[in-house]
């Protein structure tokens, strides 16, 4: 295991380790620890009391976060007709038909989002091993198969953030920038504990949320109160 850096233990002596914060103390907190010369990342790490390997337990979705991601996404629109324009209107960076499909089965992949009209999703199964490990597969319940491709497009420029239960049920987020003032950060996450608790599974038992992690990019966890963070589901 890679020995800790100097700064990040400087920075974890700074986290009370058998505490847990509220929302707004581990905002000020996370800034308060950052040491990185760059914005780092902020992210939001849930343990849930799910079993993933059970197909009724596992928690996916998609939410456009109220403040955005402060991340520049690529998007790449695979469509037809009329909705290329559509696409290119809405800001997409790449749109194309075939001749999209043939590209990236060459082994093109310079974008973060793929966006596809369903009258594409028969000719998008020929990189469906390329996109599929990456987590870029369209998929109709993630909103990126859709007829209206310019609204996905705008959703995913404006800063829509993909979610699921890994292995251990354990769900990442990245909820904004270190830069991003506290309140907009705090509006994210609150979006964010909010989708995943609506979306608990009625056969789930026990304890739904059992922990609740706020890091930057570089910096240490810290736990937020699982009560007090439930307490924001609007």
């Amino acid at each position: 295991m890679k020995a800790k850096s100097k700064k990040y233990l400087e920075a974890a002596k700074k986290i009370e380790t058998a505490k847990t914060y509220s929302v707004d103390e581990g905002i000020a907190l996370a800034k308060e620890v950052a040491f990185a010369n760059f914005d780092e990342t902020v992210d939001l790490a849930f343990r849930l009391g799910v079993d993933p390997r059970h197909a009724d337990q596992m928690i996916r979705g998609a939410i456009a976060l109220p403040a955005g991601t402060g991340k520049s996404v690529r998007v790449c629109v695979i469509t037809s007709g009329d909705k290329i324009k559509a696409a290119e209107d809405a800001g997409a960076d790449f749109v194309g038909s075939d001749d999209l499909v043939a590209k990236i089965a060459g082994g093109w992949l310079e974008f973060d989002r793929v966006i596809a009209s369903p009258d594409m999703m028969g000719k998008l199964g020929r990189i469906g091993r390329v996109l599929g490990p990456r987590g870029l597969m369209p998929n109709p319940k993630l909103g990126t198969v859709t007829p209206d491709v310019a609204k996905a497009v705008t959703e995913q420029k404006a800063g829509k953030v993909e979610y699921r239960t890994e292995k251990t049920g354990i769900i990442h987020v990245p909820v904004g920038k270190k830069s991003f003032d506290n309140d907009k950060l705090k509006q994210n996450i609150e979006a964010i504990i909010t989708a995943v608790v609506k979306a608990k599974p009625a056969s789930a038992k026990g304890t739904y949320m059992k922990s609740l992690v706020l890091s930057t990019t570089m910096g240490p966890g810290i736990k937020l109160d699982t009560l007090e963070a439930t307490a924001l589901v609007k």
